[in-house]
C-alpha cells in the first residue's frame, strides 16, 4: 500500500516528490540580512532528510519589513547568498522557496534605527508596547512594489517558487484585521476593501514575474483575537487569493498577540487542522495543514481523511531532520518527536540568539566541524540513564566508542518522567521513549538496576567515565518539614505520595507550578468525559468549562520571591501561568514559609504572620546535585567528567547538550 506522504504532488508547475513542507522559520542565522554558513548547512541537513519543500525566511521586502537577522531579499546584494542557499537545498534533493514578509507594526524602532514601524493604522501593539506610523497610499504602492521585485530575486536565486506569509499579525494580516486597521479610504471598512492590500501584492508579484512563477500563500485558519478576522471572513480571504491565481495555501492559527496557545506541548497533536480542511473545501489549490505536526502518524492521517494535500513539518525537523526519510522506508520508532517546548527554538528568538533544539543537540550547529570516527576506541562507562547520560552515552557510540551505561532505576530517563507527568506535558514521556530507542540503535550495553560504587567503578575500569548521577530534591530547613503529611513534588509526580483535599505547595518555580496543575486537574473531567456530555447535550457548555477546569483540590502556592515560573521558558510561562488561574490555583508571593504544622503553614506576607490551612504540604524548592562518585573516580584514577544535575542543577536541554557535548568530545 502506498503511503498517502510519499507521492507526488505539483504546485503549480512544481513537481515535489512527497507532501511533507518544512515552513520558514526565523532562526537567527543571518548576519545584516546576508546568508551565513550556519544556515547554509542548517538547511542542507534538512534537505539531506528527505523533505519535499522547503520554504527559507522569513525574508524582507524592504528597509522596515525586518531586522538584520532575517534573512534579506529586499537589495539585489542579497541575491548571491540566496542562490547558495537555494543551492544547498537543491543538492539535498529538495525543493525550495522563500517566505517574503512584512513585519508592520510587529517590527520595533529599536531595529530601524530610531525609526517608527508602518502598519494600516496607528493601533499600538501589546507586542512591542509601541504604536506604528499609518502607511500612506503611496507607501502602499511602494509596498506592493517591493513585494514584487523581492518576488524576482527569489526566482532570479534559482528558488522553485515564492511564499507570501499573509497572516500572524505582521502587515497583510494587519490590513485584513480591523482590529489593526482603522482606515477610511480604499484600504478600509469593508472585508473586500481589507483584503485589498494582500491582494495586490499577489497581483504585482505576478505582473512581475509571470504565471509560471508559483505563489504559495501562508494564511490565518483564525487569528484567535477578540474582534479580529474570524475563520468567515478567512475562508473568503482564501477563495479570493486562489481567484488571484496563487498556487497553494499554508494554514497556520494565530498572531503572537492571541491568549491561545499554537506551538507549545500543551497543544494537542494537528488540533488546528480542521481549519486547513474547512478551506480546502473551498478551494482547488493544494492547501497545507500545520502547527503540532510531529509523528508520521497524525501527517497520514490529516492526508488519507482529507484535511489537507500537505504538511508542514516545522520544529519537528528541527528536532529530527531526518524524519521523513525515517518515515519512507519505515522507521517511524526511530523518529526523535519534537516535544513543543519551546526553549532552544522559539526563546532563542526572543534573546537573539541562533536557534538550537532541546531535543537535538546539532540544531544550529551543523556548520562546525564534527570530530570523526575516532581510530582508537575506549571503554566508556556512563553512570545514569536520564537525557544527559543517555545523551552521553548515545554521542560516545556515534564516535566509535564500547559504550555502557549504568542505570539505578528500572528504565532509562530520569527526570523526563517527572517533566512528562503533568497535563500536556505527555511529550516529555515520548522524549523519553525516543532516547531510550536511540540507545538501542546505537548498540550500547545497557545495564538497569544497578547502582554504582567504587567496587564497581574498579572492575569495570573504563578509559573515560561520564557521571550523570543527576540530583535529588531539597529540604529546606523549615521546622516541621520532616513530617509524615510532608512530601516532594517529585514523589507527587511520580505517584509515590498522596495529597489530601487542602495542599499547599512551597515553592513557585517551573516544578511547583507543574505539580500545582498536576494536582488541580485531580477530579476534573477528561477529554473524553467532556465530549460525550457535549454531543449528546448533557450539559450546557458553561458548565462542561467548569467541569473540565474544577478539580477537587483546593491547591495553593506559595512563592518567596514576587514571580512565580521564572524558570519557564518565555514561550511556555505565559500558558502555564493562565492554567494557573483557569484551574483555580491560589497563589501567594513575596511570602516566607516559617513554620509547618499538622494543621498547615505558618507564613509571613505582606508583613502580617498567617496560617494556611494544609491536609498536605508539597515541597518543590529546588534541586541539589548527587555526585558520589567523582571523589572515587579521581581516586581510582579514572577520568570522568560530570553532566546535568550532578554537575549543577540543569534544565533538560542544558542536560542534553552537555551530556551530547562530553560523549562527542572523548579524547
Amino acid at each position: 500500500m502506498n503511503d498517502p506522504l510519499f507521492t507526488e504532488i505539483c504546485i503549480g508547475k512544481v513537481k515535489l516528490k512527497n507532501r511533507l513542507y518544512m515552513p520558514a522559520m526565523h532562526l537567527n542565522m543571518c548576519k545584516n540580512f546576508l546568508v551565513t554558513e550556519q544556515l547554509c548547512e542548517f538547511y542542507r541537513e534538512r534537505a539531506k532528510g528527505g523533505v519535499g519543500l522547503i520554504s527559507v525566511g522569513y525574508a524582507t521586502v524592504d528597509e522596515l519589513s525586518g531586522t538584520p537577522s532575517n534573512i534579506g531579499a529586499h537589495l539585489d546584494e542579497h541575491v548571491p547568498g540566496l542562490a547558495a542557499l537555494a543551492g544547498v537545498i537543491h543538492e539535498g534533493g529538495s525543493k525550495a522557496t522563500v517566505q517574503l514578509n512584512h513585519a508592520g507594526r510587529y517590527n520595533m524602532s529599536f531595529f530601524l534605527g530610531g525609526k517608527k514601524p508602518v502598519a494600516p493604522s496607528p493601533v499600538p501593539s501589546r507586542l512591542t508596547r509601541e504604536t506604528p506610523e499609518e502607511l500612506s497610499s503611496e507607501q502602499i504602492r511602494e509596498t506592493v512594489r517591493r513585494f514584487a521585485t523581492a518576488a524576482k530575486r527569489v526566482r532570479d536565486a534559482g528558488f522553485d517558487l515564492v511564499e507570501i506569509l499573509a497572516g500572524t499579525g505582521y502587515l497583510i494580516s494587519e490590513f485584513l484585521s480591523p482590529l489593526t486597521n482603522n482606515r477610511l479610504d480604499q484600504y478600509g471598512g469593508s472585508l473586500e476593501n481589507r483584503m485589498r492590500f494582500g491582494l495586490e501584492v499577489i497581483r504585482g508579484i505576478k505582473n512581475l514575474v509571470g504565471d509560471d512563477f508559483p505563489i504559495l500563500v501562508r494564511i490565518n485558519g483564525n487569528d484567535f483575537m477578540d474582534g479580529g478576522i474570524g475563520p468567515a471572513e478567512l475562508l473568503e480571504f482564501a477563495v479570493s487569493l486562489e481567484a488571484e491565481g496563487v498556487h497553494a495555501l499554508c494554514i497556520n492559527v494565530g498572531w503572537h498577540e492571541a491568549q491561545v496557545p499554537q506551538i507549545v506541548t500543551q497543544v494537542p497533536r494537528g488540533v488546528f487542522s480542521y481549519l486547513a480542511r474547512d478551506i480546502k473545501q473551498r478551494v482547488s489549490v493544494p492547501v497545507i495543514a500545520s502547527h503540532r505536526i510531529n509523528d508520521p502518524s497524525i501527517a497520514r492521517l490529516l492526508v488519507e481523511e482529507g484535511f489537507c494535500d500537505m504538511v508542514a513539518l516545522g520544529r519537528a525537523l528541527i528536532a529530527d531532520p531526518f524524519f521523513p526519510e525515517k518515515a519512507r522506508t519505515g522507521r517511524d520508532k526511530e523518529i526523535v518527536h519534537c516535544v513543543a517546548c519551546g526553549q532552544g527554538c522559539f526563546d532563542h528568538v526572543f534573546k537573539m540568539k541562533p536557534v538550537e533544539c532541546l531535543c537535538n543537540p546539532r540544531a544550529g550547529h551543523e556548520y562546525e566541524v564534527q570530530p570523526g570516527k575516532t581510530e582508537t576506541p575506549k571503554k566508556v562507562m556512563v553512570v545514569g540513564g536520564g537525557v544527559a547520560g543517555m545523551s552521553a552515552a548515545i554521542a560516545a557510540a556515534e564516535q566509535g566508542h564500547h559504550v555502557s551505561l549504568f542505570e539505578t532505576g528500572l528504565r532509562l530517563g530520569g527526570q523526563l518522567h517527572l517533566a512528562g507527568a503533568p497535563p500536556g506535558r505527555g511529550e516529555f514521556l515520548v522524549f523519553a521513549e525516543d532516547m531510550a530507542c536511540q540507545v538501542v540503535l546505537h548498540g550500547i550495553k545497557v545495564i538497569l538496576n544497578r547502582s554504582v560504587d567504587g567496587q564497581i567503578l574498579a572492575e569495570e575500569k573504563p578509559d573515560f567515565l561520564i557521571l550523570a548521577t543527576g540530583g535529588e530534591p531539597i529540604t529546606p530547613p523549615i521546622p516541621g518539614a520532616q513530617q509524615e503529611h510532608v512530601v516532594q513534588a517529585w514523589d507527587v509526580l511520580a505517584g509515590k505520595a498522596v495529597t489530601g483535599r487542602r495542599v499547599a505547595i512551597v515553592g513557585g518555580g517551573s516544578v511547583g507550578i507543574e505539580t500545582a496543575l498536576f494536582l488541580a486537574e485531580k477530579g476534573a473531567l477528561s477529554g473524553e468525559e467532556i465530549k460525550f456530555l457535549l454531543v449528546n447535550g448533557a450539559v450546557a457548555p458553561e458548565k462542561l468549562y467548569q467541569l473540565a477546569t474544577k478539580g477537587s483540590k483546593e491547591v495553593t502556592v506559595v512563592e518567596m520571591v514576587d514571580t512565580l515560573g521564572s524558570n519557564f521558558g518565555k514561550s511556555t510561562r505565559w500558558g502555564m501561568l493562565q492554567d494557573v488561574g483557569r484551574y483555580g490555583v491560589k497563589t501567594l508571593t513575596q511570602a516566607k514559609v516559617l513554620t509547618i504544622s499538622d494543621k498547615g503553614v505558618r507564613l509571613e506576607h505582606d508583613g502580617e504572620v498567617r496560617e494556611l490551612a494544609a491536609d498536605s504540604v508539597v515541597l518543590a524548592v529546588g534541586t541539589r546535585s548527587a555526585n558520589p562518585l567523582q571523589r572515587v573516580a579521581e581516586e581510582l584514577g579514572i577520568s570522568c567528567q560530570v553532566v546535568g544535575d550532578a554537575l549543577a542543577p540543569a534544565t533538560v536541554f542544558e542536560a542534553n547538550h552537555q551530556g551530547y557535548n562530553a560523549g562527542r568530545n572523548i579524547g
